[in-house]
């Protein structure tokens, strides 16, 4: 299957991103919590398909939610609290940027818990997440794959890009040697926590125009309800003279004006201007 065009990646897209608002709007009108867990891949694609969701939803109705490593103090408590502190409440759609699942993943593969944690880990999981889901959260959650070519292509652009290269990190590098060790990491977790009450869903990201889509449609597909339909009918003129601003105590910063002309662009990089990465040396 051929990679989508910009132009029709954008109208399905926005196609789909109008039947999220709706679906946004029956949760908050209902008092419906809904959780979204995204895992995947290093590079696959996790951040670009959470703002296809938060992008166009009205922030007191979405928030994201990516932990950095735990404190002193939460690494002293209950593996799942600080998570449980960061659940949905009454009519909020919470996207994890990982998750508890860390444990099951990069924990395991770099050596950051025992076996002894994580096989307790692995055995808590589907208790908690019953508590939660029979408690009325609606949980989704879904794990992006792509094949290691691909991966390496994504670690050179981000290397290339000062843009994203504060998306490389140290364990980044050293994780590009364990691609086998994830692929393990991974079904062990999914024979452990894909259940009825809280089943997974892979979605393939080597495309990640086309991922972004799947994943919206089976998302949209699939979170129950009906949804409210959006506000109909014109907007009457106004009477009179529309307003214009007017200043009094302080006024509007100057406009922006460019000191110097851009970069012209460089054939075959979509306009950017990539830093090669150092060359091994010998």
């Amino acid at each position: 299957m051929g990679k989508l065009k910009g132009r029709e990646y954008q109208a399905l897209l926005e196609e789909m991103q109008v039947e999220l608002n709706d679906m946004a709007r029956w949760v908050q009108d209902t008092g419906q919590r809904l959780l979204i867990i995204f895992e995947g891949r290093d590079t696959a694609g996790k951040g670009g398909a959470i703002r296809s969701i938060s992008d166009r939803l009205n922030p007191r109705m979405c928030r994201v939610v990516g932990l950095a490593k735990p404190s002193e103090r939460e690494a002293g408590q209950w593996y799942f609290q600080r998570y449980v502190a960061q659940l949905p409440s009454a009519g909020e759609i919470v996207l994890f940027d990982r998750s508890w699942y860390n444990r099951a993943g990069v924990e395991r593969v770099m050596g950051y818990a025992s076996e002894e944690q994580i096989e307790s880990f692995l055995k808590l999981v589907p208790g908690f997440e019953k508590a939660i889901t029979a408690d009325g959260i609606i949980l989704f959650k879904y794990f992006l794959t792509c094949d290691q070519e691909q991966q390496e292509k994504r670690f050179q652009e981000r290397l290339g890009n000062p843009l994203k290269r504060w998306k490389l990190s140290p364990v980044d590098l050293q994780a590009r040697e364990r691609y086998d060790e994830y692929t393990r990491a991974r079904e062990a977790m999914l024979e452990a926590t894909h259940t009825k009450h809280a089943p997974w869903t892979l979605v393939d990201f080597n495309d990640q125009k086309r991922g972004r889509l799947t994943l919206l449609r089976h998302l949209l597909d699939h979170v129950p309800g009906k949804r409210p339909p959006l506000v109909q009918g014109q907007l009457t003129p106004l009477s009179g003279k529309l307003g214009r601003e007017k200043f009094g105590t302080l006024k509007p910063i100057p406009d922006f004006k460019p000191k110097k002309a851009p970069l012209p662009r460089i054939h075959g990089t979509n306009g950017k201007h990539p830093h090669p990465a150092p060359e091994a040396s010998a």
